[in-house]
């Protein structure tokens, strides 16, 4: 895997906070081009983008699950950095608890198509355009994709997520068969419970406790951990590890 003196070129999708923020860091600090992608967050996406560490990041927008406006978002992503080396698949959503006992039927189809269209479609989507990219260039690559623990261990609330979380891994290995002729390497990342804005509430409130208790550390993650998997397989030396899926979940799921 060769890289460009100026660092990787490396495309993060739903980089405007969370682990996409943090991901985002993590590279610039590395020395690598950030794209910094977000969805409908600009504001937050362009603070993520001035806090990063060096110069040349650039920061594009657009719906994925759009395949025309994913097009377009890998165009301008390649265009501003000069290429793609590397792809952090993170974008994603998870929407409230929608269980199947307490779900009426048009909300639970709305629900799915909504996770499959933006956790798997454009998932699939952007790594076909940044993986063509990186077998046009002829200098390898890396994939990353931001899995779940819920992928394992069920997701009672949240079945779609769980669901389109395991769709994610199984691409994930499907394209690191597929693209290892290219030296292309994919592997996926399967976060139990992480610090972020969007689960605040829950860690402050009432639930936090027992949440923190499924690890035996007694805590969740921090985003900045699960960034620092995700930089190691997106480096050279993690070639080998191609196909893997990482549980970082502090030990709160084991996988036999």
């Amino acid at each position: 895997m060769e890289f460009p003196a100026t660092g990787r070129r490396v495309l993060i999708t739903g980089a405007s906070r969370g682990l996409g923020r943090a991901a985002a860091h993590a590279f610039a600090a590395n020395g690598d081009l950030v794209a910094v992608h977000y969805g409908t967050r600009e504001d937050d996406a362009r603070h993520t983008l001035a806090a990063l560490p060096g110069s040349g990041h650039v920061l594009v927008g657009g719906d994925l699950s759009d395949p025309a406006v994913a097009a377009e978002v890998a165009g301008r992503a390649a265009d501003g950095l000069g290429g793609i080396d590397v792809l952090v698949n993170n974008a994603a959503v998870m929407r409230g608890p929608h269980s199947l006992p307490g779900t009426p039927y048009e909300e639970w189809v709305a629900v799915w198509q909504q996770h499959v269209a933006v956790n798997l479609l454009a998932t699939a989507q952007i790594s076909h355009l940044a993986g063509r990219r990186m077998i046009d260039a002829g200098n390898g690559g890396r994939i990353v994709n931001i899995g779940s623990r819920g992928a394992f261990r069920g997701e009672p609330d949240h079945p779609a997520y769980g669901a389109t979380k395991a769709a994610v891994h199984a691409l994930g290995q499907s394209l690191a068969v597929s693209l290892a002729p290219y030296g292309i390497g994919v592997a996926s990342v399967a976060p139990g419970f992480f610090e972020t804005e969007r689960v605040a509430d829950r860690l402050s409130g009432a639930e936090g406790e027992a949440i923190r208790a499924q690890s035996p550390f007694g805590r969740v993650a921090s985003p900045d951990e699960i960034a620092a998997a995700v930089l190691w397989l997106a480096s050279p030396a993690a070639e080998w590890s191609s196909g893997t899926v990482i549980d970082l979940n502090g030990a709160s799921y084991l996988r036999t």
